[in-house]
């Protein structure tokens, strides 16, 4: 995963220089500066008045008693739009603009929450908030061996499709916890 990070951080401003290489040898290089300038001054006037507007539902959604965790995840992309808009390059600009638009922004808040910020939520609350959590029993304890696949995939209680869901009935003498026994 750092790897692939470290990646996409180096891949960025390589394409940017090559695209601004590119439109620099079509148009010139002061109409490009120009247009990189032009870019990033309405990119950041955009996302201006985007954050303002998530700011408003915001405040919406906590004045009905709801929690506002679109709007927070917004709020996070429209940062990450004003960076990318600040920082010079034509590819840069393009990203900034996907996470500023509403159209686009809708889609990459699903993956995000799907795929990332549910997933850590979970790992670090035990699954306690979205409810994945084990009613019985301790992690691999059906005999699967625990494969570390995350608490609410296996063990018992869990509703993975391979438990039979029969109710076993245990006899009393299960019960005694004398030391008779």
């Amino acid at each position: 995963m750092l790897r692939l990070l470290l990646a996409g951080l180096l891949l960025i401003p390589l394409a940017d220089i090559a695209l601004l290489v590119v439109v620099a040898g079509t148009i010139g290089w002061a109409p490009t500066v120009a247009l990189v300038v032009l870019t990033a001054l309405l990119g950041m006037l955009f996302v201006r008045a985007e954050g303002r507007h998530t700011l408003r539902r915001m405040q919406r959604s906590l004045a009905e008693g709801e929690l506002p965790t679109d709007q927070v995840v917004d709020g996070g992309l429209l940062i990450a739009a004003g960076a990318f808009l600040l920082t010079p390059g034509l590819v840069t600009d393009a990203v900034g603009f996907l996470l500023a638009l509403p159209l686009s922004r809708v889609p990459i808040r699903i993956v995000l929450k799907r795929y990332v910020i549910t997933p850590m939520i979970d790992s670090r609350t035990g699954g306690f908030a979205t409810g994945r959590v084990y009613t019985a029993g301790f992690p691999g304890s059906d005999g699967s061996g625990g494969d570390g696949a995350g608490p609410w995939t296996t063990g018992p209680g869990s509703n993975d499709g391979g438990s039979t869901g029969d109710t076993i009935d245990l006899g009393p003498e299960e019960y005694d916890v004398s030391e008779e026994r």
